[in-house]
Parts: structure tokens; sequence; C-alpha cells
């Protein structure tokens, strides 16, 4: 999905609390007649902008470990064709991860960035990966669909976005957020939309990627509900689900800083004719735009710590 933003008044976030420690790696559409995206890098005070892959294809990073940005790619092979690659968040020290062909899904880290679970193209199962590409596990979710996985719990448990058919195309898709153990056991169901609500219709999210707040431990996600996208939490027993955030904007794709003190957010104007990223410090819920209107499409934001 993509998702964008009516260019708000950009507020001044306290100096006192800003911090150099941070950069947001996001993706952008850099030219939409060729299909060419990039990963793009930008400090929290909306300095030092840079596109950190310029090249032909389609690059779009799901995730930073530290100062070490991953990447899909599909540079050494055929258009949209995804392989995983590695860099610092400068671009610099480029390596390739893996030659197994991943779906374009969101991806998560445990022990210590060491193994990666990720989507792969040609199966409905999640792989758990090393560093070097060597598969370790393989998780069957029990589900049609199963797509963007989560490690939670010191990744003892797995929180997904689930489809009860194979595809949206499919009726009866139902996409909902789950929790699974590790081994595949215990599927349990986490969110609920609302059932009078019909505004997502039948491509919208109505449980977005799911991401963990690093500190309080529950997740948020993205969801189209009574006509906007707006940040929903879920704790990760399902018992209690709200509301997140209040902007005016649409809100999409989003993470959490290490510390948990900021929130990156794609927002996202109801035309979409704007996508923006902005930076919310997450004890004032004050917002700032970190973007300029250069490029349309810019989404996905995802926090590197610099080195």
């Amino acid at each position: 999905m993509f998702v964008s933003c009516n260019e708000s008044p950009k507020k001044t976030l306290d100096s006192k609390q800003s911090t150099n420690e941070y950069a947001i790696i996001y993706n952008v559409l850099v030219n939409d007649s060729t299909d060419n995206y990039d990963v793009f890098k930008i400090d929290i005070d909306g300095s030092n902008q840079k596109n950190i892959t310029d090249l032909p294809g389609v690059e779009w990073s799901y995730i930073s470990d530290k100062d070490k940005v991953l990447f899909i790619s599909d540079k050494d092979t055929c258009h949209r064709c995804f392989r995983l690659y590695q860099s610092d968040f400068k671009g610099e020290n480029l390596k390739k991860i893996s030659d197994i062909l991943l779906a374009d899904s969101w991806m998560s880290s445990r022990n210590n960035g060491e193994e990666l679970i990720v989507k792969p193209k040609a199966d409905s199962t999640f792989y758990v990966f090393d560093l070097k590409g060597n598969i370790l596990s393989k998780l069957k979710t029990g589900l049609p669909y199963s797509g963007d996985p989560l490690f939670v719990n010191n990744g003892k448990q797995i929180v997904f976005r689930g489809g009860r058919t194979k595809s949206k195309l499919i009726e009866g898709f139902n996409e909902e957020l789950y929790i699974i153990d590790e081994n595949g056991q215990n599927r349990k169901q986490l969110t609920t939309y609302p059932v009078n609500d019909t505004t997502a219709g039948k491509f919208g999210y109505k449980a977005g990627t799911p991401k963990l707040h690093p500190t309080e431990n529950y997740i948020t996600y993205q969801s189209k509900q009574n006509g906007k996208y707006s940040l929903y939490a879920v704790s990760l027993d399902g018992q209690k689900q709200w509301k997140l955030t209040d902007n005016k904007e649409n809100e999409g794709w989003h993470d959490w800083s290490p510390d948990g003190k900021w929130l990156a957010i794609e927002l996202f104007d109801n035309e979409q004719t704007q996508f923006h990223i902005g930076l919310m410090n997450w004890e004032t819920k004050e917002l700032k735009i970190l973007t300029d209107s250069t490029y349309q499409y810019q989404q996905c934001p995802n926090f590197v710590i610099k080195n």
C-alpha cells in the first residue's frame, strides 16, 4: 500500500531533547516512469538528507539494526525479484546477505541482530536465517496468508499480519494481527477490526504492519477506521486495544526509536498527493515534518544508530 500528507505547520522540537544519535532511513520513489525506488537517510533534525543506495532499480528498507541498514534490492536479478543486502547508514560497506528471493514484506531481528525472520517470495512460511544467509528454521502459521513478521518476547514469539484467504483479491481475507510461538504453536488473534466499519474497503489496511514499543511492550499498527488511517495499539495478550495517536493527517508505516522516545511516522493526505516523514516526541507529542516536497512518495521510516 502507498500511503501520504497535508504538510502541517512545523513544530520546533526542544533542542535539549534532540539527539544526534539517531538517523531515519526511509524509501523514496525517485523516478515513477522507471519504477526506481531508493533508500534515503536523514538526521532527526531534518538535516543531512542523502540517497544511500542510488541504484536504477528497486531498493527498499524495512529494518535497520544498530548502525546497519538492511534493504531488499533487485539489482542483481529480474525486476522486483528481491534479495537482501546490508550497508552502513551512509550507504557504504555494501554486502549481500542472502540469495533467497524475498517477498515485499517487513522483517524483524533477534539475538542482537544476528538472526532475521523474513517472508520468502515463493513460500507462505516464514524463514529464520543468520546474517550469512543460512536458514535456521521455518515457521508455518497455519493461515493461508502470513506477512510482516515481528519478533517479540525476546524472539520466542512472532506477531504477524494474517489473512484467512491467500490474498485480498479472494473474498474472506479478514486481515488481523496474530501472535504465535516460534515453533508454530499457540496461534492467537490479537486485533479485531470493528464489524460495522466498511471504510477500509477491500484493499485498505485493517491491521497493518506491527511494530513493538521497545520499553512499554505493546504492539502498534496502522488501520483505516472511520474513513482515516490512524495508528492503533494492542497489548501482547490482546486484552487491550486503543487508538494511539490523534494527528489530523493519515498515518501509515512507522517505527519507534530504540529508546522509545521518538516515533517516526509516514504521513499523508486523503488524496495521497504527498507523502512525508514525520517525527513525534513521544513524551510531549510534538510533531515535526522532516521531509520536503521534492519527492511525492517518501515512506516506511525506520531508525538507525549513527556510528
